[in-house]
């Protein structure tokens, strides 16, 4: 598979504009990526823009924190999906994680899942469990839910907390602990050394703002497809 296929192509910051998207959307084109994921501002212009590629639609929900409430990211999820999202990367709770609390932490993802679900086609959901702020333990506790309630994705990052983004340890031990789920690799990563050492450790998605850079790097190296 090439790499581009890995790639989510990702604008989330706050000053993002118009044209800004509508560029992320025709690089995403140009390149092949597999979606771009932008704020739930520029949902329904990205799918507007989109609509009649290969190229799908991502958002995020309880960005950046998660602390928002188990209703509030259900119906965050379910606007973003009529706006147009084909993908929806959520920001687990975190507090849930840390106290070890999984009643509350799988009721979250039953929730917002249960929307994904419901849609024609199905939406993929990605779960964020910010894993640079967890322990060893709690980084296989959230692992282990996100297995049993059958979300799509355990994604390592927002790539917005100062403790860090994915490494190469992480998604190994997500992959591991949640074989039923892939796993998205966000946050730090501007390489092609970095994107293919996620690769090699499991990922099967890339969460990056570099991906321009990225590519044109695996251009210059005359390297291959990704085994």
């Amino acid at each position: 598979m090439e790499l581009s296929a890995y790639i989510d192509h990702t604008l989330l910051t706050a000053t993002a504009t118009s044209d800004e998207i509508k560029r992320l959307c025709e690089e995403a084109v140009e390149y092949g990526f597999a979606t771009v994921c932008v704020s739930p501002r520029w949902v329904g212009m990205a799918a507007d823009i989109l609509h009649s590629t290969k190229v799908n639609v991502g958002s995020v929900v309880g960005f950046s924190l998660g602390a928002e409430s188990t209703t509030i990211k259900a119906a965050q999820a379910r606007e973003l999906i009529f706006a147009g999202a084909d993908e929806v990367d959520m920001v687990a709770d975190i507090a849930a994680i840390i106290e070890g609390d999984r009643g509350y932490f799988a009721n979250e993802l039953n929730s917002v899942l249960k929307v994904c679900r419901s849609m024609r086609p199905s939406v993929i959901l990605k779960v964020i469990i910010e894993s640079a702020v967890l322990t060893h333990d709690q980084k296989i506790l959230a692992c282990e839910v996100c297995e049993k309630s059958g979300v799509d994705f355990v994604k390592t990052s927002t790539g917005l907390h100062p403790a860090g983004g994915a490494s190469a340890e992480d998604v190994k031990l997500m992959a591991q602990t949640a074989p039923s789920c892939k796993i998205k690799a966000a946050g730090g990563i501007r390489t092609l050394e970095q994107a293919m050492e996620m690769i090699d450790a499991g990922a099967s998605r890339i969460g990056t703002s570099g991906s321009v850079e990225i590519m044109e790097e695996l251009k210059n190296s005359n390297a291959g497809d990704v085994q």
